[in-house]
């Protein structure tokens, strides 16, 4: 039998495509083994949001370059946006395909077969979005169900819609059928997956905007939780909160990348939105009847931000005192609008700002973090971490709480485990990025 290895680099988005290209790939014939010194096919599913990850694929590539026994593939954003310049620099690779032609996956394995060892799929010429009858899942109780694909905004600094293609939403008929399924299949928590998922747009005759959607989905038999990721502000719209308002099984978090704090940079990132505008949405989520938590990105560095625009981001923490963050800095990506500006910012800035930025938010998380010591919190337990000997778990509000069980300290000998579980625990300690507790037995 063909054995196949396949690594992954980047979003949830990449992680779930991989699921999908796995169940492909087995349905052709083909077996995954755990290393890629088994394997006749390896493949690289990558990011290319940052250079850092697209580097790191390169030197996985190096690995290869005298193994004629084995095909190479390279999948996702660096290969739809490097193209088959990937074949000029990594001559060994024999498969380069872009996220947009993963339905011609199995013709492209026909090519390989054959002996064609350069094969591509690059076209972003497509309406499809990548569906499987079946998609093997990393996680038994946690899914991603994928309801929008590609990139319609223009941002200056992302290579997104040049790697993703337009944006392209599933029939809600279909993304409804699916739910249902992982639900009988036994998982209880679903996470909608788009790159920017509260664009999605019904293409059927029902027409559901993403509110809706959320709403009908809240609503399905045995589903304990559904959250979303990422939302983009131009998309987002008072419905979404309201929906969160109106039933617990929609989980209280709302991932809102903001990228910036000062209008005058947003308008250069063309983000489409302003401070205000961002702050509007932000007070919505202040206002809802059920706690929610806020987590964001920041990119800092981007050309032409002056100091007064980097203080305008540090006040836009304090304003709205995020859970947590993710900040970058500003990171050239090719064919993209930033490239032609001027006053792009030394490594040495950026690394600084970067550091200013994290540490803000640090001392934000402690007293917000510090507000759940007494509290009890409902969590879908994910795991065991045997240095700490502490079992782990997330609360509705995507918050990692570590805690001790009297009745079952740790997994035991006979499989018997607490992942997937429910369970109560009081918070008793936390950090600037951690919760721990005891659970309520």
């Amino acid at each position: 039998m063909k054995k196949f290895y396949i690594e992954t680099f980047g979003c949830q988005m990449n992680a779930h495509d991989s699921e999908k290209v796995i169940v492909t790939l087995t349905g052709e014939g083909y077996s995954q083994v755990a290393t890629p010194d088994e394997a006749d096919l390896v493949l690289y599913n990558t990011c290319s949001i940052r250079d850092k990850a697209e580097q790191k694929v390169y030197a996985r590539l190096q690995d290869f370059k005298k193994r004629k026994d084995k095909i190479v593939g390279v999948l996702g954003c660096v290969a739809q946006q490097e193209g088959e310049k990937i074949f000029e620099r990594a001559p060994h690779v024999g498969l380069v395909a872009g996220s947009a032609s993963y339905n011609l996956l199995p013709q492209m394995l026909v090519q390989i077969e054959a002996g064609n060892r350069r094969v591509t799929g690059l076209s972003l010429d497509t309406d499809d979005t990548f569906e499987v009858p079946y998609t093997k899942r990393d996680n038994p109780h946690k899914a991603f169900l994928t309801i929008i694909e590609g990139c319609s905004k223009s941002c200056a600094y992302c290579v997104v819609p040049m790697t993703r293609g337009p944006e392209r939403s599933r029939t809600s008929a279909s993304v409804f059928e699916e739910a249902r399924n992982l639900v009988a299949d036994g998982y209880s928590e679903i996470t909608l997956l788009g790159q920017n998922v509260n664009s999605y747009r019904d293409p059927s005759e029902a027409g559901l905007d993403f509110a809706t959607l959320l709403r009908e989905i809240g609503e399905i038999d045995g589903l304990k939780r559904v959250r979303f990721t990422t939302s983009h502000p131009r998309d987002f719209v008072k419905e979404i909160v309201d929906a969160i308002d109106s039933n617990p099984v929609l989980c209280n978090h709302i991932h809102l990348p903001v990228q910036s704090g000062s209008t005058a940079v947003l308008d250069r990132m063309q983000r489409l939105y302003t401070r205000d505008e961002y702050l509007r949405q932000i007070e919505w989520m202040k206002n809802a009847k059920r706690e929610i938590t806020i987590t964001s990105d920041i990119i800092v560095g981007f050309p032409g931000e002056t100091e007064a625009d980097f203080e305008s981001t540090l006040r836009l923490l304090d304003e709205v005192e995020y859970d947590a963050i993710f900040s970058f800095k500003y990171s050239q990506r090719p064919n993209t609008p930033a490239l032609q500006y001027a006053d792009h910012m030394t490594e040495e800035e950026k690394s600084r700002r970067l550091t200013i930025v994290q540490e803000h938010q640090r001392q934000i998380q402690i007293p917000r973090n510090a507000a759940y010591i007494g509290r009890v919190e409902e969590v879908l337990v994910d795991g065991y971490n045997k240095a700490t000997q502490q079992w782990l778990g997330k609360n509705t509000q995507h918050k990692t709480i570590a805690f001790g069980h009297a009745v079952m300290p740790a997994p035991k000998d006979d499989g018997t485990t607490l992942e997937g579980s429910y369970l109560n625990v009081r918070v008793t300690r936390s950090g600037p990025n951690s919760l721990s507790g005891e659970a309520v037995v």
